[in-house]
C-alpha cells in the first residue's frame, strides 16, 4: 500500500500559512508529497520554506492561477485536482496549507488505510476537525463551523475536489472547469477517522489575518470586499475570546515554532464585556448561539442543520 500527500498554495508565506508544517506533519506516512504551487510574489518564500524540508518526497509543480476561468473560490479546487492528478498511490491525503496532523494520530490512520485498502466500498476517510482562532489557546467549536471533513481519498480519476477545494465528490465525465456543479456529482462513502485535522487558518497576526481574507475575498468575490474587511486600521478584529473554549492539550510538534512566535496577544480582546466594532461573524450570531447550545447541550454533540457531504458507510 503506497500513500500520496498533497496540497496547493500560493502565496503561502506571505500570508501566514504553517504549509511547511502541514507537509511535514505527515511527511513519515506517505510515500510522495505533491505540491502544485501557484505563480507567488516576489516577496513570497513559500517554495524556498517548502525547499528547506529537505525530502525526497516532496516534488513540486510550477502553475499559473486564472480566477477568471475559475471564479467563486473554484480555482482553489482546481488547484487541488492539479496536485492530486500527479499523486500515484493508492490512497491521496489531501491538507490545506493550514491544516496540521498531531504525530499521535499517524500510526492510527496509516493502519486504518491498511486495514480498508481492498475494500472498494470506502472512497475516503472522514476526519474530525478542531479550528483554533486568535491564538493557539483558544478553538471554535460553535455551529456553523465544520466539524467534519474529507481529506484522504482514493486514487480514482473521477474523485475531484469539489466547490472551493472545501471537500470531495465522484464526479463522472467531469469537464475540468465547473467544480460547483451539482448535477451528476456523487457524495463519497466514508469511514469515520478518529484522527483530527488542527486547522490554524484563524491564528495569525491581525494585519496578517485582515490580508488573508482579503485575498481569499479577492478568490471569491473578485473585487468585492468583505464586510469585515471594511476596517480603516487594516486589523482583523477577532472578536471577544474570552467566549471560547480553551486548548489544553498540545499542538503538533511541528507547531512548536508558530506557537512559540505568538506575538499579538495585546491584539487580542478577553473582557467579557467586549464587542467588536465590526458586522458579527457566524459563530457570534443568536442563531448560531442557539443552534450551538442545542447541539452541545441537548443533543450532546450531534450536528443539527450543519454541513454533509458524505455517506458513512463503514
Amino acid at each position: 500500500m503506497k500513500i500520496s500527500g498533497f496540497t496547493m498554495a500560493k502565496n503561502a508565506s506571505k500570508l501566514y500559512y504553517p504549509i511547511k508544517e502541514a507537509i511535514a506533519s505527515i511527511l513519515p506516512i506517505v510515500d510522495e508529497f505533491i505540491v502544485a504551487l501557484g505563480d507567488c510574489d516576489a516577496d513570497d518564500t513559500t517554495l524556498e520554506e517548502i525547499n528547506s524540508l529537505q525530502s525526497d518526497k516532496i516534488r513540486i509543480i510550477h502553475t499559473k492561477w486564472d480566477i477568471a476561468k475559475y471564479s467563486r473560490g473554484t480555482e482553489n479546487a482546481h488547484q487541488t485536482d492539479i496536485a492530486k492528478n500527479e499523486c500515484k498511490g493508492d490512497w491521496c491525503f489531501y491538507l490545506q496549507a493550514d491544516e496540521v496532523v498531531h504525530e499521535k494520530y499517524l500510526k492510527s490512520i496509516y493502519q486504518q488505510c491498511n486495514d480498508l485498502k481492498n475494500n472498494q466500498n470506502i472512497e475516503g476517510l472522514l476526519f474530525k476537525y478542531k479550528h483554533f482562532y486568535g491564538d493557539y489557546d483558544h478553538f471554535i467549536n460553535f455551529h456553523g463551523w465544520y466539524p467534519n471533513e474529507i481529506r484522504l481519498v482514493r486514487n480514482h480519476p473521477d474523485i475531484h475536489s469539489y466547490i472551493s477545494a472545501q471537500s470531495f465528490r465522484r464526479i463522472p465525465n467531469f469537464d475540468g472547469v465547473d467544480y460547483r456543479q451539482k448535477e451528476n456529482t456523487f457524495k463519497l462513502n466514508v469511514a469515520k477517522s478518529d484522527a483530527y485535522i488542527y486547522h490554524y487558518g484563524w491564528v495569525r497576526p491581525p494585519k496578517l489575518m485582515f490580508k488573508k481574507n482579503l485575498s481569499l475575498s479577492k478568490i471569491h468575490h473578485g473585487n468585492a470586499v468583505d464586510d469585515r474587511q471594511k476596517n480603516t486600521e487594516d486589523l482583523f478584529d477577532y472578536g471577544n475570546l474570552s467566549k471560547l473554549p480553551i486548548f489544553k492539550e498540545t499542538h503538533p510538534e511541528v507547531m512548536h515554532d508558530f506557537v512559540k512566535n505568538f506575538n499579538w496577544k495585546e491584539q487580542l480582546h478577553f473582557d467579557k464585556n467586549y464587542k467588536p466594532q465590526r458586522p458579527l461573524m457566524k459563530h457570534e450570531k443568536l442563531r448560531s448561539r442557539i443552534l450551538t447550545f442545542i447541539e452541545q447541550d441537548l443533543f450532546k454533540g450531534s450536528v443539527y442543520l450543519g454541513y454533509s457531504n458524505w455517506n458513512i458507510k463503514g
